[in-house]
């Protein structure tokens, strides 16, 4: 089975995964109208239930990384997928806003290890000079599943009603789960398909996998000014993800005023926008990396300009009155985010060893998913409460992406990280290229 490659496999099976996870995951905004109507629920509300999800999403998402890095990503997502795929069933079956905000909790918990694991998973699978296209291409499946979800949700809620809907979507987790415990493994040399040509490929350059006694323990890469710059940088990427994926399909429908027809090509479009940031920002990064002689310095170069173009582009949608600009621009925003997102992650290979990459990467993206926490509430109580509605929440969001550029282009810095003997793995992995 795609003999000499089956990484490739890990990857498609990772690049599914994220389409599934992004496609549960939005489907609450995609049918908050519906939701709203029949559970009686204000925006505020509304943006409670979103930062339900995110509040304990945030947390197992550090937890995420932990248990993958201690029981391996195999098992982790096993119990993660079955997890929230029950829960997303449930949802369908609340009938009040308390047990909706109590089932998003435990469904978020359960999508928390997501995208953590799958650090873990591909830095055991793929070789570092691999890592930016390989994690490009397995998150783009989340954007593409936001981008189908748009039309396959507001299908199923159209013909079978929302609560229904919820069900039929968590079925599709417990198929993919059957898969993943058929053909994963935690490691390349697990694996009865890898063949010892593959195998040396991928550690070809992981001299940094193991570190000798008497190396930096994890805690100073916890709290070192790095992992926090790095988390600050990611936060703001994110802020003005999780607007979209809980309050754009609102946007397009009250102020855009677009039909529920309209809506799965307006709400859908620009996370195709997002897929290809994140598809083809793997390959552009891997490209700066290669060509540069300070491997940190090209991931925070991919880093910081498609965060700075992100911001430009939310500080004018408010301004723009027809449908076609609008969904151009949080296209365009997507695109820049995701490619932003995919070489932040990378970024993060490159000053972290691969022994703490599950725990450090979960650490980072538990503090950054505090605007998950943060965005989707102030956003429903701006809108409700606030003279520029909508407006004030965009450009709420550009001032966090002017503060999250900052944050990486002054913190994030390819210092040696202290230790108690010279350790060359480690001094090789903190200094960007091996």
């Amino acid at each position: 089975m795609t003999k000499g490659r089956y990484r490739l496999v890990i990857a498609v099976l990772l690049f599914a995964l994220g389409m599934i996870n992004y496609t549960d995951r939005a489907a609450v905004g995609i049918l908050a109208p519906q939701i709203q109507r029949d559970l009686h629920i204000t925006p505020s509300q509304l943006g409670w239930v979103f930062s339900a999800f995110f509040f304990s999403y945030a947390i197992f998402s550090f937890l995420g990384g932990y248990l993958s890095d201690k029981f391996g990503p195999k098992r982790t997502f096993g119990v993660a997928v079955v997890s929230w795929s029950v829960f997303c069933s449930l949802t369908g079956a609340v009938a009040a806003l308390f047990p909706l905000i109590i089932v998003r909790l435990f469904f978020g918990a359960s999508e928390g290890p997501m995208n953590s694991t799958t650090n873990r998973m591909v830095t055991n699978w793929f070789p570092r000079k691999e890592t930016a296209r390989a994690l490009g291409f397995t998150l783009s499946g989340q954007n593409l599943g936001s981008a189908v979800a748009a039309p396959l949700v507001i299908s199923l809620g159209y013909f079978f009603g929302w609560r229904l809907a919820f069900v039929m979507l968590g079925a599709i987790g417990i198929l993919w789960c059957v898969l993943w415990l058929t053909f994963a493994s935690d490691r390349p040399a697990e694996s009865r398909h890898v063949t010892p040509e593959e195998l040396a490929h991928i550690t070809s350059d992981r001299s940094e996998a193991i570190l000798p006694k008497g190396s930096a323990p994890l805690r100073h890469y916890i709290l070192r000014q790095s992992t926090w710059g790095l988390a600050l940088g990611l936060f703001a990427l994110l802020y003005p993800l999780y607007i979209f994926v809980s309050w754009m399909p609102s946007y397009f429908t009250n102020v855009m005023h677009v039909t529920p027809a309209g809506l799965s090509v307006a709400a859908g479009v620009p996370w195709i926008g997002g897929f290809l940031g994140y598809f083809l920002g793997g390959f552009i990064s891997d490209l700066f990396f290669k060509r540069s002689e300070n491997g940190l310095k090209a991931r925070k170069t991919t880093t910081i300009v498609p965060l700075l173009l992100a911001t430009i582009t939310l500080s004018v949608i408010p301004s723009v009155h027809s449908v076609t600009a609008a969904v151009a621009l949080f296209t365009l925003s997507l695109f820049a985010l995701s490619m932003g997102t995919q070489s932040l992650w990378a970024m993060i290979h490159e000053v972290t060893p691969v022994i703490y990459m599950g725990t450090v990467g979960g650490f980072i993206h538990f503090l950054a998913n505090m605007s998950g926490v943060i965005a989707p509430a102030l956003t429903g109580y701006v809108i409700e409460h606030a003279t520029s509605g909508y407006a004030s929440a965009f450009w709420i969001a550009a001032a966090v992406g002017l503060l999250g550029g900052l944050s990486i282009l002054m913190l994030v810095h390819n210092k040696r990280i202290p230790s108690h003997g010279h350790n060359p793995s480690v001094a090789s992995l903190t200094t960007g290229r091996s």
